[in-house]
């Protein structure tokens, strides 16, 4: 019965860490939906900006822009318009960090 309830309490332990990282691996699932249009790793492509490692807060800024239709973009309005803030700010601090 020890043995289970130390099992029980190591895999407890185990799933902590795998949550300590979500954030990040949500961030960078998200940010793969920019990459279609600007390209592998937001480096840019054809139509598309590159949008790797600029500031964070600018492309907060300018997503949450998109979002409220004070920025005009081809798609870019409709893209935002599916991100909460906390989404917008996970997607620019992982973009941020790209080189």
């Amino acid at each position: 019965m020890l043995r289970v309830l130390f099992l029980g309490f190591g895999l407890c332990a185990l799933g902590g860490g795998a949550n300590a990282q979500a954030p990040s691996t949500a961030a960078a699932i998200l940010a793969e939906a920019c990459f279609g249009c600007h390209g592998p790793n937001g480096q840019g492509a054809t139509g598309g900006a590159a949008i790797a490692g600029r500031d964070k807060a600018e492309l907060a800024a300018a997503l949450l822009a998109f979002r409220s239709n004070e920025r005009t973009g081809t798609i870019m309005g409709r893209i935002a318009r599916g991100y909460s803030d906390p989404e917008i700010a996970a997607i620019a601090d992982h973009i941020a960090r790209l080189r």
